[in-house]
């Protein structure tokens, strides 16, 4: 018999033999390994029976919690197409993702009913967890009736396994394909790169269409107890970390900063926390020597986009306590991993014509999980995908010893004045200076120089702006090119995020003030 490697083979197949290890744990209570496999089963019986046969799309817009996950696992079971949706998505996107992906059934929550039954396909089925509406199937009885014996299936390595939205910062969300084949590879990846242990006591607080559910499919192929959470409370973090003994949390740079602040004055145990992945988005040197000496030497970076889940490259965690004289290595995002290769091209050229180390280019990556392509855009993916190369739209350098260096994304990098100026340059200089707690800096239309740089920041309760804003030129004129000193600093109550929880730089420069002519 041949042994096809599909995310059925690689997680489903593992996931009764943990037995009455707990799987997960939601706001709801505790689900043993057993008891999800059941409830799977029960999932797949009902997908099924509604006619559901391998290649069907199916869509989730769920807030994160066990139905999340035994969905998930049903899908992969069966061979179906999983459409995973952010919950933040605005209702004029989720529609697209739904009706450009072609769902048969889409399974949504009380937080999106609305936007979903508004949004779906006529033709698709509408099934309601924890909620109800007219015309819409309730969860309950979507499963009523159904048996708890798992179905056989063996999804083809080519089979489509996943298409995952990009977070849409420039035009409408691209539909991202992976295959069964491609997303195992991914998982074990993602198990190497973690070095998930079997004791493994995950936290999981970001929406699980994204990488975070990457990391919940590698913890159930390890046999991992995983809580998860909606939303983030930095408060309610530390008591789950001291109480339930976490030792594994994946966070973005934002949610860190946050939790570095309540933790400063906890008194809580946090010394069963052993590794804290981050990635998303460049944090900043200060707050990572912060973290290094409140949690220890638990940090881990990881590096990746939809097109290629979370791991191209990885910075470890014996590199961020390697000391050098300027800190140059806790500003990369690490070396390529094990299963990707990386290299720094001509940002404009139309063929991939590599850079001399340590030159400025644009990223460039090749692994074995890089997505098949756009759905429905052979354009976008042409463009993207070169000579089986993913073109990632990073800008970046790499030093002699193979650390990647990120400067911006190529539609962020700010040109004034002829000049090239990368934002997360001048976001390390404006978040080292006292008072500041969040900073985007963003190009803004100016009539003698194209752009400007503008840095746009939130302060502290205390903090006085007009000072903050002397204090913020001050630094980046003792410490940047005179070029890249923000021609203004705006002071916002909040940096708004995209759906996946990035900073929204499109919408950042839209809500900024002109310059005036």
């Amino acid at each position: 018999m041949n042994h096809h490697l599909s995310l059925r083979t690689l997680v489903g197949d593992k996931i009764a033999g943990f037995g009455d290890r707990v799987a997960i744990v939601d706001p709801r209570g505790a689900t043993t390994y057993a008891a999800l496999a059941r409830l799977r089963n029960q999932v797949g019986q009902a997908l099924h029976a509604a006619g559901l046969s391998p290649g069907d799309r199916v869509g989730l817009c769920l807030p994160n919690g066990v139905e999340y996950v035994a969905l998930d696992l049903a899908i992969l079971d069966l061979g179906l197409v999983k459409v995973a949706l952010n919950e933040m998505l605005s209702p004029s996107d989720i529609a697209h993702c739904l009706n450009d992906s072609s769902v048969a059934v889409v399974f949504t929550g009380p937080g999106l009913l609305g936007s979903v039954t508004a949004g779906a396909p006529p033709a698709a089925t509408v099934v309601g967890v924890h909620c109800g509406a007219t015309g819409v199937v309730p969860w309950e009885r979507f499963l009523e009736g159904h048996p708890e014996t798992r179905l056989a299936a063996a999804p083809a390595p080519d089979d489509l396994g996943l298409v995952i939205y990009t977070g849409g910062t420039t035009g409408r969300p691209k539909g991202v394909m992976h295959t069964q084949e491609r997303l195992a590879i991914n998982i074990a990846a993602h198990i190497i790169e973690l070095e998930l242990g079997e004791d493994e006591r995950m936290l999981l607080m970001s929406p699980l269409p994204h990488s975070a559910g990457f990391h919940l499919q590698a913890g159930l192929a390890k046999g991992a107890s995983i809580w998860l959470d909606s939303g983030f409370d930095p408060q309610q973090v530390l008591r789950r970390i001291a109480d339930d003994k976490i030792t594994f949390t994946f966070m973005v740079p934002t949610m860190i900063y946050r939790l570095l602040d309540a933790a400063e004055a906890s008194s809580l145990d946090l010394g069963s926390l052993r590794t804290l992945v981050y990635g998303a988005a460049p944090i900043t040197e200060d707050r990572l020597r912060q973290g290094l000496a409140v949690f220890g030497p638990v940090f881990s970076q990881l590096y990746g986009q939809s097109e290629a889940p979370n791991f191209l490259t990885r910075l470890t965690k014996g590199d961020h306590l390697v000391a050098d004289d300027d800190g140059a290595r806790l500003k990369s995002c690490g070396r390529a991993v094990a299963m990707s290769r990386i290299k720094v091209v001509a940002p404009d050229a139309a063929e991939l014509r590599e850079v001399p180390v340590g030159e400025v280019g644009e990223i460039v990556a090749s692994s074995p999980y890089t997505m098949i392509g756009y759905l429905g855009l052979p354009e976008a993916t042409a463009e993207t995908i070169v000579d089986g190369w993913l073109r990632t739209g990073d800008i970046g350098r790499m030093d002699d010893d193979g650390y990647v260096y990120l400067l911006d994304r190529k539609k962020d990098m700010i040109i004034t004045g002829g000049m090239n100026v990368y934002t997360t340059e001048v976001e390390q200089v404006v978040m080292s200076v006292p008072g500041v707690v969040t900073a985007s800096v963003v190009g803004v239309p100016h009539p003698d120089w194209g752009e400007a740089v503008v840095a746009v920041v939130t302060i502290a309760a205390e903090s006085d702006g007009d000072t903050v804003r002397t204090d913020v030129i001050a630094a980046c004129r003792s410490r940047l090119a005179k070029y890249k000193v923000p021609k203004r600093v705006d002071i916002v109550a909040q940096l708004p995020l995209t759906s996946v929880g990035k900073l929204d730089k499109k919408r950042m420069r839209a809500e900024s003030q002109p310059f005036p002519v």
